[in-house]
């Protein structure tokens, strides 16, 4: 029986290292921390269902470092069916210290959870329509500040491929979940204790900024609810955010014959304040002042300022939220009273 000599092929070469310059895939990051695709995917990726020992982390996790990679959201997105992008509309309104802190909050816990959050403006675009500009990003979630949002907009964004939408304002709108933050309990909350130290003629200054209306109006509610059916009035002080229009109030305050004002906020009461005093009206003998956000410059006033102190929601309480949706689209919309209040009493009351 006649021999076949059969050529063997050497082995093929281990694949050089990418070329200095071109862009670091998951080949080069499996190859350098000796482990395959799946595994360098699994952990960039934070898979839960998957078990990969400590040291495979960490291996995967610096050779990642080292070649500079990152996954690419895009192709992520496509193997997930949806992507990992948290959208939130910057707010039309302006935005103090405590708000800008529920989003930092926010934006880290959504990080652990493997999620995105993107502020986007949308400028010149309101309520529904506003909707068709941010499903264009394709989000995965969309969080929706304040009021305008209805219906359409919601289904808008669930057809656009939105597995959650969540609301933050004072109502729930159909298809959503909502985290209802009503500030009437704040208007509410300063005007009672007013009232108990026997204040009996309150204003209550109402911003002119264009969009604090969601906050001020239902505030200044509030504080009329608070002594409704007693013999205390309530003056609404419209009120724009320089010092000009401050001193222009505070020359006619005497004139106005109050003995209390809540300023809306802290920001408001420094503002007033500091024109009050310069007009000799003494705090708080004459007028007791109360503020809202228990920011820190309200301990650093003189004299300190009493402030209506807001509990909000964690950001972890809200990415969870996130998450759940996310999860189970097909899950009914959840509701949460999420806004407290409580007045902490200084020396300007």
């Amino acid at each position: 029986m006649p021999y076949v000599m059969v050529q063997i092929p050497n082995p093929p070469a281990p694949a050089p290292p990418a070329p200095t310059g071109s862009v670091p895939t998951s080949a080069d990051v499996a190859r350098l921390a000796g482990v395959s695709r799946a595994t360098v995917s699994y952990v960039l990726n934070n898979a839960r269902a998957v078990r990969i020992s400590e040291p495979t982390r960490r291996r995967v996790r610096e050779a990642a470092r080292e070649l500079g990679y990152v996954p690419h959201a895009a192709a992520r997105s496509l193997r997930a069916g949806h992507s990992r992008m948290v959208l939130m509309p910057a707010p039309a309104f302006p935005v103090g210290p405590l708000y800008s802190r529920f989003i930092n909050e926010l934006q880290a816990a959504l990080s652990l959870l493997d999620y995105t959050v993107v502020q986007h403006g949308t400028v010149g675009v309101h309520d529904d329509e506003a909707a068709r500009a941010w499903a264009e990003l394709r989000p995965v979630a969309v969080l929706v500040p304040g009021s305008g949002l209805g219906p359409r907009g919601v289904e808008v964004l669930k057809r656009s491929g939105a597995r959650a939408v969540v609301t933050l304002g004072p109502e729930t709108v159909e298809g959503a979940h909502a985290l209802l933050m009503d500030h009437d309990v704040v208007g509410y909350s300063a005007g009672a204790h007013l009232f108990d130290r026997g204040r009996r003629r309150i204003g209550v200054v109402v911003p002119g900024e264009p969009g604090l209306d969601t906050f001020s109006a239902p505030r200044l509610a509030g504080v009329r609810a608070a002594v409704r059916g007693t013999d205390a009035t309530v003056t609404e002080l419209p009120l724009a955010h320089d010092e000009e229009a401050a001193a222009r109030l505070a020359a006619r305050w005497r004139d106005l014959g109050l003995d209390a004002v809540f300023t809306y906020n802290d920001e408001y009461a420094m503002l007033l304040m500091r024109a009050l005093q310069d007009e000799g009206v003494r705090i708080p003998e004459e007028t007791a002042v109360v503020g809202a956000d228990d920011l820190m410059l309200g301990r650093l006033l003189r004299p300190r300022l009493s402030t209506v102190h807001l509990e909000l929601p964690s950001g972890q309480e809200l990415a969870d939220l996130v998450d759940r949706a996310v999860r189970d689209p097909s899950a009914a919309p959840e509701a949460h009273k999420v806004l407290g209040a409580r007045v902490i009493r200084r020396d300007s009351t």
